[in-house]
């Protein structure tokens, strides 16, 4: 994807001056059992005229630093200081585009934007305008009164964008604002954020800079001047890099791709030396497949509904029979379309012949076409690596959690390692020990040579 968007142009003639800053800071959290040390020693300036992004995996501490710089959360230690001064409860001049969305879902659009204006001191007419200009601003004109339940996932964070800028902010905050959203609406909304910013709209205030969180490297190329490369427990800083990519953009020129891949290196130098290296693939490594949030049971079931009834039903009333939300259900059909199963043209499912060897297999027998067909997954192929090149024939769960964050773009890591886990578990590909937190390998299964071999040979 390219854009024509030119050098980033904060509207603002200070240029370079540090809007917020922490110094020193060090955050903890007391559990059950012992104290947390989430943050260590972090120091970092927010300056105008700048995108700057933290860019880390999860658990690393983003989100909570975060917080402490625009005054939502105290530190244990250090500084937080707004143009210098010592910040005294929450940033004024600060606003914040959740993850989530947050949307009141009783409120329009309009009034959802409506209510960042409270307490500021604006007549009506003036208010009104505001947030005609932000609606303008994000393209969600025509959609004023509409309710969150009308609007897709995009819509509703523009609204979030929108709302946000009516404040008028002098720093925009971003907590990986596109996660929750599609791989093609997220680069979508991606490329018009930095259309705002980069002068290509118009905002009718002075926004002189902004923090995005990501754990996805190409966002932080793509949008940020300064790349905040942090690491985990504690969360610390590992690398402030001036990026250097040229404006406008593109995500498969050299320059950017280089960029990409000396990121890539920082996050995975400090790698322990019991942890295998990097699988080589492609020049960033193999591209991760997202894991439907399924269990396998659930494909299961689907297949014996079909089984039962031809092999071919409508979707809609496949759907009556499951137990499932409409939305579940085309989650599990999408589920058993990756794993070769089912096939779905238009509003037919339809039970594929390895669905009908699946469903005809005794017990060992399903192990034997699952492991199969997920072994045909890069995501799988690319866990089995990392556990047969280890030392010991295991792998910590961070690992695996980084390496799906520097892979996967638009996904919950922490969610889809649970379901990759009962994959693979289903399978016997490998086991997972709760206490060590670790994969590691099963012992080679004694069946899959017996009576139980898989149909599909």
């Amino acid at each position: 994807m390219t854009t024509a968007a030119t050098a980033p142009i904060a509207s603002t003639t200070d240029n370079g001056s540090i809007i917020a800053e922490v110094k020193d800071v060090s955050v903890s959290f007391q559990t059950d059992s012992t104290n947390l040390l989430v943050l260590k020693d972090i120091s970092l300036a927010v300056r105008s005229g700048e995108v700057l992004a933290l860019l880390g995996p999860s658990g690393c501490g983003k989100s909570t630093l975060l917080r402490v710089l625009i005054g939502l959360l105290h530190p244990n230690e250090g500084q937080v200081l707004a143009h210098g001064r010592p910040l005294d409860g929450i940033n004024p001049r600060v606003a914040l585009v959740f993850q989530n969305f947050a949307l009141f879902p009783w409120l329009t659009v309009q009034e959802n934007i409506r209510v960042a204006l409270n307490g500021l001191d604006m007549s009506p007419a003036q208010g009104a305008m505001r947030v005609r200009q932000c609606i303008d601003i994000v393209g969600l004109e025509g959609f004023e009164q509409a309710y969150p339940k009308e609007l897709s996932g995009g819509m509703k964070q523009r609204v979030g964008i929108a709302r946000a800028l009516a404040r008028g902010p002098e720093l925009l905050c971003m907590d990986e604002p596109f996660s929750a959203l599609d791989v093609f609406t997220a680069e979508n909304l991606r490329s018009e954020v930095y259309r705002l910013w980069s002068g290509g709209g118009k905002l009718p205030f002075s926004l002189k800079g902004v923090l995005i969180i990501t754990h996805v490297i190409e966002e932080a190329v793509f949008l940020a001047d300064r790349i905040v490369v942090m690491g985990a427990k504690p969360g610390h800083i590992r690398q402030i890099i001036q990026n250097e990519v040229a404006h406008p953009r593109e995500y498969q020129s050299p320059q950017f791709l280089k960029m990409v891949q000396r990121i890539h290196d920082i996050i995975t130098e400090s790698r322990p030396p019991d942890e295998p290296a990097i699988p080589a693939g492609s020049e960033f490594g193999p591209r991760l497949e997202p894991i439907p949030p399924v269990i396998i049971s659930h494909i299961m079931g689907v297949i014996d509904i079909l089984g039962e009834r031809g092999g071919q039903m409508d979707v809609f009333k496949l759907d009556q029979m499951t137990d499932y939300d409409f939305g579940h259900t085309l989650t599990v059909i999408k589920a058993g379309e990756m794993l070769g199963f089912l096939d779905n043209p238009k509003n037919t499912v339809i039970l594929t012949p390895l669905g009908r060897q699946f469903l005809e297999a005794d017990t060992i027998g399903r192990k034997n076409i699952l492991r199969e067909q997920l072994l045909g997954l890069n995501t799988f192929k690319f866990i089995m690596q990392l556990l047969k090149e280890s030392r010991n024939g295991r792998v910590s769960k961070d690992l695996v959690m980084e390496e799906m964050c520097i892979r996967l773009t638009a996904e919950e890591p922490e969610k889809m390692f649970t379901f990759i886990v009962g994959w693979g578990r289903h399978a016997e590909l490998f086991g997972y020990s709760t206490d060590t937190e670790e994969l590691f390998l099963d012992p080679e299964p004694a069946a899959v040579a017996g009576d139980g071999a898989n149909p599909a040979a």
